[in-house]
């Protein structure tokens, strides 16, 4: 089945990561930062990747300047509890842009209703 939110070629690569672009058309300016070695969730991944990945981060983040977003949201799902359905670890980087509907909203607000606060 072909995939059809995410493109079939990297854009980018670094030693231990490749980055898809997004071809969702809600979220059309995104992509995925995912380990070249097959692991089912970050807390797999070992040193190296790790030593790698903020080659990975600085160029998913240098590939979206041109369209000069005000903000990201990066996000991983661990765990079928987590929302992730692809048990191959993988890194959502989703450049966040001032005006758009959700403008302000972080990770956190899925988790509660808006009206929520902590108790005293």
């Amino acid at each position: 089945m072909a995939n059809e939110l995410l493109s079939d070629r990297p854009i980018l690569e670094t030693e231990h990561f490749y980055m898809l672009a997004s071809i969702d058309p809600v979220v059309p300016v995104a992509g995925m930062v995912i380990p070249k070695r097959h692991s089912v969730d970050p807390f797999e991944m070992n040193g190296e990747e790790w030593a790698d990945f903020a080659n990975a981060l600085a160029a998913a983040k240098a590939h979206f300047e041109d369209h000069k977003p005000a903000g990201f949201t990066l996000g991983w799902n661990v765990g079928a509890v987590g929302g992730q359905h692809v048990f191959h670890t993988h890194l959502h980087i989703i450049p966040r842009f001032e005006g758009e509907p959700n403008q302000g909203v972080g990770i956190r607000r899925i988790f509660r209703p808006a009206d929520w606060r902590p108790a005293n």
